[in-house]
């Protein structure tokens, strides 16, 4: 299979610290450690080899070093993207949008009512990194949407409760939090799960942390104990697994580890 950037995975896999404390026990959780994994879940032998035996901060450390090798794309790159990670399996002249589940033109991209847009599932606000390459184009948390549905989603944490949302009947929000439909609240657990760890302030970004309360305009997210909820309610489907495997093996080159391991969820994150 040809890999973009796929030289430099080699090279880094390489160099790869070998795992720390290699003697510690698994951690077994009560739910997370026995969620199921799709059989079309396809890392690259050995890319995780580095974190097993790990738990906690350790685990973290190493996984940001893991998905930190990728290939970076622009932001206009990401409208053709999407129309590959997030096609309609039954239509693939169109798109599935993310929050409203429905199924609309390809063409219609845009800023227009009745157009879909590229949803920040962890906001430019929290973080301050806007379009840039980088946070800003990462398709591991971009969505297609619909132009008005994420206008009121907005840069609002996650949280349960609220109102319904117009375009969205299954979506709730209030002042300062977003509900999405059940359907999709692990997807959304496992991305901002992902842009944690991958992350962390020492690429001239900011450090992203997945936290426990509504935080506005900060590095920040929340909230993690409802995010850990939905990430055990909602398990890892097939097509979140096909789009783990596009977006490795046809644009970035590097992988969601909560998709592929979501029993490390609770390790990283509990």
């Amino acid at each position: 299979m040809t890999r973009l950037g796929g030289a430099g995975r080699g090279c880094a896999a390489t160099s790869r610290r070998t795992p720390r404390h290699a003697g510690l026990a698994i951690i077994i959780t009560l739910v997370l450690a026995v969620l199921p994994r799709a059989a079309d879940a396809a890392p690259e032998p050995g890319y995780y080899d580095s974190a097993q035996g790990l738990s906690g901060a350790a685990l973290k450390d190493e996984l940001h070093d893991i998905i930190s090798v990728q290939t970076r794309i622009s932001y206009s790159a990401v409208w053709e993207a999407l129309k590959v990670t997030d096609q309609d399996p039954t239509n693939s002249n169109n798109v599935k949008l993310f929050y409203s589940q429905v199924s609309r033109s390809k063409s219609a991209n845009g800023g227009n009512v009745g157009d879909w847009n590229r949803e920040h599932v962890w906001p430019q606000s929290h973080g301050d990194f806007g379009t840039s390459t980088g946070p800003g184009t990462d398709l591991h948390h971009l969505r297609p949407e619909d132009v008005q549905v994420n206008g009121t989603r907005g840069n609002k944490d996650f949280d349960a409760g609220g109102s319904s949302v117009s375009g969205c009947s299954s979506c709730l929000t209030d002042g300062d939090s977003f509900e999405p439909p059940a359907a999709v609240k692990g997807d959304v657990a496992r991305m901002v799960m992902y842009m944690a760890v991958r992350y962390e302030g020492g690429d001239g970004f900011a450090d992203l942390e997945a936290n426990n309360q509504v935080n506005g305009t900060t590095p920040y997210l929340g909230r993690i104990s409802v995010l850990l909820q939905w990430h055990a309610q909602d398990p890892p489907s097939a097509a979140e697994q096909r789009r783990n495997d596009l977006i490795d093996t046809r644009y970035q080159g590097n992988r969601n580890p909560f998709i592929d391991h979501p029993e490390w969820a609770q390790s990283v994150f509990g």
